[in-house]
């Protein structure tokens, strides 16, 4: 693909900002980000890579004009005053922007970010059965974990908007910022976007009950506030969806714990060993499959009467043996997806060796697979 994205020639509408030419580029090639910045011309994110357009590189004066056009009074005095600024952009009701005003090197930047309104369903992103199960409990903390990139808001997303086509409830969800747009279907859904709709986490805790969710979804954990209000919630009889960063399903339970202060911790994870319902850790690779770009390779905890007691007693380190071990009832360990995509013939050997967690592991269940069939991988 060239270095270069030519920007599409769109009809103007009257009195249309002039930077919503550049707002539509984004959209019409499916761009994740729009970046202007003066010196440069602006950059589309896409497929995960920065492609400058066919625009000539913007000027100080003009980035001033582009920007300041679009911002009420209020917006450009907190500008002037505090040096950046967040808030919402739309060119149709459906095409969203989050946008962030910011000044660098005394130049002004902007980065938006664009809120997707197609969510991809759960099998459409190639995840396994068990997590269909999970977006149908009643009650329960849901953790999606992984690294920077991993998928895991899409998937906690896809999961929320698999409860939205089948439950008539109410879906509250807290995000910052929101990625996905999730309509009204049968449930009715509230998104909250920090810094426009509220002004921080604390007070969209403080009055998440008194929304009366049925669900809530917490786009990312933040400190032991986030993980208390999310784990009380939980308790109280709602299905909670939380996503943070974490190698493991083990982990994730220990960086949970880890957020409190030590004299808090005890407590702590006896809530987290009632509150939780499922751990869902991912892995986003390069796929050999046809039409499939990325596959994650996931690991699944369960909650069950074992899960409980291993988090409480802190014996979270044992959690791998019995993923191992309960197979059967849903729960998935990472060598066990790794194995099923290369026998699969979704990814190569070598890129799953890259990305799994033990290698070692990998390769010794991979040699017992080609003992019992004979065969060469």
């Amino acid at each position: 693909m060239s270095s270069e994205q030519p920007l599409a020639e769109h009809a103007q509408q009257v009195n249309e900002p002039p930077i919503n030419k550049f707002f539509r580029a984004a959209i019409k090639t499916k761009a994740s980000d729009l970046h202007l910045k003066v010196g440069q011309p602006p950059k589309l994110r896409i497929q995960t890579q920065l492609k400058n357009t066919t625009s000539d590189p913007i000027t100080e004066e003009q980035m001033e004009k582009l920007t300041f056009e679009i911002l009420t009074e209020v917006q450009k005095k907190h500008f002037l005053q505090h040096g950046t600024l967040d808030f919402a952009y739309a060119i149709t009701e459906e095409d969203r922007f989050r946008v962030n005003l910011f000044r660098q090197r005394g130049l002004i930047s902007l980065a938006a970010r664009r809120v997707n309104i197609e969510i991809p369903s759960l099998s459409w992103l190639n995840l396994p059965p068990v997590l269909e199960k999970i977006a149908e409990s009643r009650e329960g903390l849901v953790l999606a974990t992984g690294p920077t990139g991993c998928g895991k808001t899409t998937t906690a997303v896809s999961m929320t908007d698999h409860i939205n086509q089948r439950r008539f409830c109410h879906i509250v969800t807290i995000e910052d910022p929101i990625e996905y747009l999730i309509k009204d279907k049968k449930a009715i859904v509230s998104q909250r976007e920090i810094g426009i709709d509220v002004p921080d986490y604390d007070q969209a805790l403080t009055f998440l009950m008194r929304e009366d969710p049925d669900i809530v979804f917490i786009g990312e954990v933040r400190d032991a506030r986030t993980v208390s209000a999310a784990m009380r919630a939980a308790e109280t009889g709602h299905l909670v969806f939380m996503t943070m960063h974490a190698a493991n399903c083990a982990q994730a339970v220990q960086r949970i714990v880890d957020l409190f202060p030590s004299i808090e911790r005890d407590l702590a994870r006896q809530t987290l060993s009632i509150a939780i319902r499922a751990i869902i850790c991912q892995r986003l690779m390069p796929s050999v499959a046809e039409g499939i770009d990325r596959i994650p390779a996931v690991e699944v905890l369960l909650a069950n009467p074992e899960t409980r007691k291993l988090i409480s007693e802190q014996r979270e380190a044992e959690l791998p043996t019995l993923i191992r071990s309960c197979r059967e009832e849903g729960m998935l360990h990472f060598t066990d997806s790794f194995v099923k995509l290369i026998m699969d013939g979704s990814v190569e050997p070598r890129e799953a060796y890259k990305h799994a967690p033990n290698v070692d592991e990998l390769k010794m269940a991979l040699k017992g697979i080609r003992s019992e069939k004979g065969g060469i991988l």
